[in-house]
């Protein structure tokens, strides 16, 4: 079983392969971490198609294959795996990062404070707010 977390979430397949660098996955799959689907023309994400490089198709498609790490880095995106190759992150590209950085706008997300309860960043925009992190290493 293979780990996969995207800009889609989080998913676990169950028939893939890590090749060193490359992860292969069946187009269904694919298509479910990526949002890329195979078709003639390339890989497509709505009316984004990619072209394979001439010659190097292989690098990418293998029969009902896609190769989403090679895809990932053809696209310019940041791709990490685990040493055993059974837990996979597809980032975002350098561009995508720093148009973020720009806004100087964090992104959204929730955590339980010590009670429990929910608490999401964006229910203060607008506000100041003071983020507290502690890491153990």
């Amino acid at each position: 079983m293979i780990t996969i977390q995207s800009d889609l979430g989080e998913m676990t397949v169950e028939r893939g392969q890590a090749d060193g660098d490359a992860l292969w996955l069946s187009a269904q799959d694919a298509e479910a971490a990526t949002g890329f689907v195979k078709k003639p023309e390339g890989l497509c994400k709505g009316d984004l198609c990619v072209p394979l490089p001439p010659g190097r198709e292989a690098a990418f498609v293998r029969g009902a294959e896609v190769n989403v790490a090679g895809l990932w880095r053809h696209l310019g995106r940041a791709v990490a795996r685990s040493a055993r190759g059974d837990a996979w992150v597809l980032g975002e590209g350098a561009r995508d990062r720093a148009a973020a950085l720009e806004t100087l706008e964090a992104p959204d997300f929730t955590l339980p404070d010590a009670s429990g309860r929910m608490h999401s960043l964006s229910a203060h925009r607008g506000k100041k707010a003071l983020l507290v992190t502690w890491a153990s290493w």
